[in-house]
Parts: C-alpha cells; sequence; structure tokens
C-alpha cells in the first residue's frame, strides 16, 4: 500500500451569517436591469455625441456643404427651381437654425409675368426651430434683405405665384411668417391681383443707406392702381429695440389718390402680422364715393368729408371701430366691418348721426350735393325735352352692387329742413346678391311717423322697385307750416299710403313706369289760412268776406280723400273728393311720373246758397318742378261774360245771378273716404252712389284696363 505523501488538508467548515440562508452569486452573472439602463445610457450618449458632432461640424462649417442638397430638396418640394448662386449658410445656432443665402432665386409658375417669384442679392435670418418640427407658427426672430424682389401675382384661373406645388392649383392665401424685427435694404415687391383690379409695385428699405442694420427704420414707397386710379403711398416699419424679441412694432402709411387722402399709424404685434394690429386711420377727401370707389362698393356721392377711426383685422375681418366725423354738414359716428364670406366682400356697419342737412341727403336719391348747396333747390331741376324735370335720374349702378353684400343700420336724431321736421330716422339697408332692400324705413314728421319698405330687385335684367309708404295721422298745422298754415285754428290731420311698383334703373324711370295706388285722407278736423274760402275754391264768399274782414273762421273739414290709381306712370283722380261743413269739392284729372306734368281740375260745390260763388273748376297745370293755379278758369271767364250781358239788356241785379249758387251739392258719407276706397265706393250721406266723383269706367279709361284694388289698407 502506498502513502500519498502529500495528503490533503483538512478546512474548516464556512459559517454562513444567520439570516442569509442564500450564497453569493457565482461570479461572471450580470443583472439584467443594469445592463439595459447602462445601454440605454450609451445609446443616448451616442445619439447625443452625434447630434453635438454635427452641431459642430455644422457650426464650424456653416453649413456651406448642405448647398446642392438644400437646391435639390428646396426645388423638388417646391416644384420650383431654386438655386443659390453665392455663398450658402445653414447651420443651428445654438438652438434656432440661421440661414444665409447670397443671389437665391426662387422660379415663377409658366403662367406669370416674370421668370422668378423671388430673387435676393443676401438674405440672412433665425428660425425658431421648435415650432417649425412641430407644425406651429412660422416664426424668425430678425430677417436681414437687401436687394430682394417679390413677384405676387394672381390670374384669373384663381392660382396664384407663392401657392407652391401642382401650377395648376388653386392659390391659397398668403400667410407671412411672423418676423420679430427686419432690416430690408434695396428691395422691391410687385402685387398684382386681375380682380380686385389692383396693381401696385412697392420700394421697401432704405435704398440710399445699403446697411445691414437689424434695428431702426424700414422706409417703403410705392405706386399702383386700384379699378384703373391711380395711388402713390409711403411709411414705414420702425421695429422694436434688438432687446425685445418679438415686440409691438410701430407702423406709419399715407396714400393718396387724386384728392383722396388716407392716414394710417399705430401698432402692430410684429414686423409682419397685422392680426391683432392697434392703428388709428384717418380720411378725407371731397366725396366718400370715390373712396368706395377703390373697394368697388357703390357709395352715394357727398360733399366734403373727414372720418377717423379705430382700425384692427381680427379673424380675417378688417373692423373699423369708433368712427367719427363729418360728410358736408352733417355728423357721422359708429362701426364698420369689412369681410369675405366665401371669397365675396360683405359690408356690415352701424351708423348714427345727431343732426344731418338736407342737403347731404341729396345724393341718396341722385340730386348733386355740391350744386344743392350753392343753388338750393333749383338745382334739382333740369330741362329735359324742354321741360322741368325734377326727379333724378342717376341710374343705379348695378355692376358695383353686384360685387358686394351689405348689411347696414343708420339712425339720425335730428334733421336741418327749412320745409318739414323730420326727426328719429331708423334705416335698416340690406343688401343681398343683387337684392336691395330699404326694411324698415321711418322718422317721425312734424307730430306723425312715416314708416316705408322698399325692395329694388337688380337681380333680374330690368330693376324692379316694390314702394310701401306709409304715414300716421300727422297733424296739419305742423306739416304743412312752412306753406303758410296756421298752428292756431288748425286740428285736421293727414295720413297716406303710397303702394306702387315700377321697373327702371332710376328712381325717375322707375316712377314713369308705375302702376298701383296713392291715397290722402283727410279725417275730421278744421283747417286755417290766411285764405280759407280760396282753400275751399268759393271766390264768392271769400271775396265777401275779404271785404267785411271776417276771414277770423277756420274751414271745417268733415273727410276727405285725395285718390290716385296709377297705371304706367300715370296717376288718375280716383277720386278727389273732401266733405267741408260748406262746401262739396272733387277734381278730375290728374299728374303723369313719365313728363312731371299736372293737369287737374277742382270744383267747389257749396251746401248752402252762397252768392259770388264762381262755383267753377280751378286748374293746376304745369310740372311738379313748376306748378301753376289758373284761379280764373275759362268757366268763369265764361260766367263773368254772361253776368256782363245780363247787366246790358236787364239790371245790375241780374249780372249778380250769374254768380249764385243754389247750395245742392250732397255731404259725402266719411266710411269709404276713411277707407281710402275708389270712385265706384264713394256715397252720399244719405248712402246713394255719387254722381260727381266719376264713373268706374271714366276712371279706368284715365288710369288704364287693370284692375284695381277697391282701397288701401290705412
Amino acid at each position: 500500500m502506498v502513502v500519498d505523501p502529500h495528503p490533503p488538508i483538512p478546512h474548516p467548515p464556512i459559517e454562513v451569517p444567520e439570516g442569509d440562508s442564500d450564497p453569493a452569486p457565482p461570479r461572471g452573472r450580470r443583472d439584467p436591469a443594469n445592463w439595459t439602463l447602462a445601454a440605454g445610457f450609451a445609446v443616448v450618449a451616442t445619439i447625443v455625441g452625434l447630434i453635438v458632432l454635427a452641431w459642430f461640424v455644422l457650426y464650424v462649417t456653416k453649413g456651406r456643404f448642405l448647398k446642392p442638397t438644400f437646391e435639390s430638396v428646396a426645388s423638388r418640394m417646391t416644384e420650383r427651381q431654386v438655386k443659390v448662386a453665392g455663398d450658402f449658410q445653414f447651420y443651428f445656432d445654438i438652438i434656432d437654425a440661421r440661414f444665409v443665402a447670397d443671389g437665391l432665386t426662387i422660379s415663377n409658375p409658366s403662367w406669370t409675368t416674370r421668370p422668378n417669384f423671388f430673387e435676393a442679392r443676401h438674405i440672412a435670418t433665425r428660425i425658431k426651430t421648435i415650432p417649425l418640427i412641430f407644425g406651429g407658427e412660422r416664426r424668425a426672430d430678425w430677417l436681414v434683405l437687401d436687394g430682394g424682389k417679390v413677384d405676387a401675382e394672381w390670374d384669373a384661373q384663381k392660382r396664384n405665384s407663392w401657392t407652391f406645388g401642382d401650377p395648376d392649383k388653386k392659390g391659397e392665401p398668403f400667410r407671412w411668417p411672423t418676423i420679430g424685427r427686419a432690416d430690408v435694404t434695396n428691395s422691391e415687391v410687385r402685387y398684382i391681383d386681375p380682380e380686385l383690379q389692383l396693381r401696385t409695385d412697392v420700394k421697401v428699405g432704405d435704398i440710399a443707406a445699403g446697411d445691414t442694420r437689424i434695428d431702426g427704420k424700414v422706409p417703403f414707397t410705392g405706386t399702383g392702381t386700384l379699378r384703373a386710379k391711380p395711388f402713390t403711398m409711403h411709411g414705414a416699419l420702425l421695429s422694436p429695440n434688438s432687446t425685445v424679441t418679438f415686440g409691438r412694432t410701430n407702423f406709419e402709411m399715407h396714400a393718396r389718390s387724386g384728392p383722396t387722402y388716407l392716414d394710417l399709424n399705430g401698432t402692430l404685434p410684429a414686423a409682419t402680422q397685422i392680426e391683432g394690429s392697434d392703428l388709428n386711420l384717418k380720411v378725407r377727401g371731397p366725396n366718400v364715393r370715390l373712396l368706395f370707389d377703390f373697394l368697388g362698393v357703390a357709395a352715394p356721392d357727398t360733399r366734403t368729408y373727414l372720418f377717423t377711426s379705430k382700425l384692427t383685422k381680427v379673424d380675417g375681418e378688417w373692423r373699423f371701430t369708433r368712427i367719427n366725423g363729418r360728410y358736408g354738414a352733417s355728423d357721422l359716428h359708429g362701426r364698420m366691418t369689412i369681410s369675405f364670406p366665401k371669397d365675396r366682400l360683405f359690408l356690415d356697419a352701424a351708423f348714427d348721426s345727431n343732426l344731418v342737412d338736407i342737403i347731404d341727403v341729396g345724393p341718396f336719391i341722385g340730386y348733386a350735393p355740391e350744386a344743392l348747396a350753392t343753388k338750393g333747390v333749383q338745382a334739382a331741376v333740369a330741362q329735359t325735352g324742354g321741360t322741368p324735370r325734377i326727379l333724378p335720374d342717376a341710374p343705379l349702378r348695378i355692376e358695383s352692387i353686384r360685387a358686394f353684400d351689405a348689411h347696414i343700420l343708420y339712425k339720425v336724431k335730428d334733421f336741418r329742413n327749412p320745409k318739414f321736421p323730420i326727426s328719429n330716422v331708423d334705416l335698416t339697408f340690406d343688401l343681398d346678391k343683387s337684392l336691395m332692400k330699404l326694411s324698415p324705413f321711418s322718422f317721425d314728421i312734424a307730430g306723425g311717423h312715416l314708416a316705408s319698405d322698399i325692395s329694388i330687385d337688380a337681380r333680374v335684367p330690368a330693376v324692379v322697385t316694390d314702394y310701401d309708404i306709409r304715414l300716421s295721422p300727422t297733424p296739419m298745422s305742423k306739416l304743412l307750416a312752412g306753406f303758410g298754415v296756421q298752428q292756431a285754428g288748425t286740428t285736421g290731420t293727414i295720413k297716406a299710403r303710397v303702394q306702387m311698383k315700377g321697373t327702371g334703373d332710376t328712381l325717375r324711370d322707375s316712377l314713369a313706369t308705375s302702376n298701383g295706388r296713392i291715397a290722402i285722407i283727410l279725417p275730421k278736423g278744421t283747417f286755417w289760412t290766411q285764405y280759407i274760402q280760396l282753400s275751399e275754391f268759393d271766390l264768392g264768399v271769400f271775396v265777401q268776406k275779404l271785404l267785411q274782414d271776417k276771414l277770423k273762421k277756420p274751414v271745417e273739414i268733415n273727410c276727405g280723400l285725395l285718390g290716385f290709381t296709377v297705371r304706367d306712370g300715370v296717376a288718375a283722380a280716383d277720386p278727389i273728393l273732401i266733405d267741408t261743413d260748406k262746401n262739396v269739392m272733387t277734381a278730375k284729372g290728374g299728374f303723369s311720373f313719365k313728363d312731371e306734368s299736372l293737369d287737374m281740375s277742382f270744383r267747389a260745390d257749396a251746401k248752402k246758397f252762397s252768392l259770388f260763388s264762381g262755383q267753377s273748376p280751378v286748374g293746376i297745370k304745369g310740372y311738379f318742378a313748376q306748378p301753376g293755379i289758373n284761379v280764373i278758369s275759362p268757366q268763369l271767364i265764361a260766367r263773368g261774360g254772361a253776368a256782363a250781358a245780363l247787366g246790358v239788356v236787364a239790371s245790375p241785379l241780374a249780372a249778380v245771378l250769374a254768380f249764385v249758387d243754389i247750395g245742392d251739392a250732397k255731404a259725402a258719407a266719411c266710411g269709404p273716404i276713411l277707407a281710402g276706397a275708389q270712385a265706384s265706393a264713394m256715397r252720399t250721406k244719405s248712402g246713394k252712389p255719387r254722381k260727381d266723383t266719376g264713373k268706374v269706367s271714366e276712371n279706368r279709361k284715365q288710369a288704364g284696363d287693370r284692375k284695381q284694388p277697391d282701397k288701401l289698407g290705412m
């Protein structure tokens, strides 16, 4: 048996501490959580390192090596040719991207009139990177531009030069990037819009200096035409201090077109941002129409005007607030908003005036305001075909009203008017695709109230106008005070209604072709003038009372109606019937809107015996502009001749008999009169048909063959 000379030495047993039952893990085994965390940190560190390396490379090289890549990618994305002829830089200045290019050009679509949409001798800017990456607002801290040229064009197919991609794609509105501060020199912008009929060329920047200041003034000057009317403008952007990022920018502009001047100043949220601006506007000129012609909006002529307002742009709307000013001798205040819903101009306004001169209202119906101011009412009279005409013939500007829609409220507290006291005017004007409505159009007049609804339909080839005018009971003492009526002793009132429809693009043509009815009603009351009996056309009683100095008692009116049926612009009496305490007055004839002629004869029949009564018609002849009264009518002259003959062959007493009215006139039933009924419905007080107001066939022969309503709702 062989004995091992080196037997193993026994080791003492390893003692495990109490509470630790698991032995230590074998060597070489790793914790998975720690390994994953370490790997993640390694990846992040690698990415960060690569970014820092890329940033460092770009910062050191200024990204000049990216020039071919930029030209290729930009050309592919815009589907335009993008070139940089000189130096190019694109790198991250800390976080935001800095871009520099010399000789940058971006081509135009083939349909435009210039080869390039944009050119720049030098452009430098720093772009906010994070908003750009996440689809936010395009913002730049500052912009330096020298020798820039922008060609912004629209065409008739609604394409524009700044919508990149498919050249036949419908143009999108231009979105200016928000620029905090700008320094622009030797640059030009051209803008063409055939729909607005606008073409303008603007030079931007201090052309003389040519430096690259970031702070300071960016001036601009420009010329152009808008709707064939030339204009000039000049102004400046005053950028904020360089320590202020995206601060509010001062802005000013002055524009002129002939005698029309516009001044604009205030602040912009940023150099290129109009939305949310706070601007002050002042416009002045000889005629408001010339100002609104730039918008293609039809406006009436006015005398010299001056208006100021606050102006801002919010959600695509141009808002004019705190409007104050004057036109002619009238004041105006209110607000106005211009917007373009569905690419169609819409005007929403609310105006009010404390005092309006009646001369300034003339242009609203076609009269020249300056002529009215210098010549008075005679300026409204024009000779046409050898006859005086007073109805205006200014044509409706159909093409202008087709270009926009509107909703306008206008209130006037008082009118300066020498004849009729007018106040509290309330007008609502709506224009919807060539359909105009003045509804309601109302005002207080001489203690009464006139309300009307007028519509002018220019959607049809021949413009159609509907008139519905209503006068509530109005005291004649106030209404006719300017015409010699005495307020003391006159208690009578007057009410009226006009319903007509006519065709034509002028007020004159519309009335000359109109059909309808006119009714003027005189309820019971007294009427007093210096010539009382003359107002009843009872010449005999008038002379008798005049000689006895007894013209002291007013006329007692029981009821009266001046009714006219209008056919094709010709108004025939249907009927004219006034019942007083002494007489029954009737009239025949009428007037014409076609040539504005008057041809009526009034006759008064006494209810009681009247000595020296003319008992013969009194004629009203002439024209609207030059009416005349023929008191000594042919019938009266004939009766005077008969009296003279009787005096020769008989005695002076016989001559007097020729002027005697036996007083057999029948009192009128006031019911049909107060209802505005036609002649066929008139009755005597005993209920019998009247024979002195004309037969139905006679009235219709005068007015035409179409059937008329029996009465107007009064």
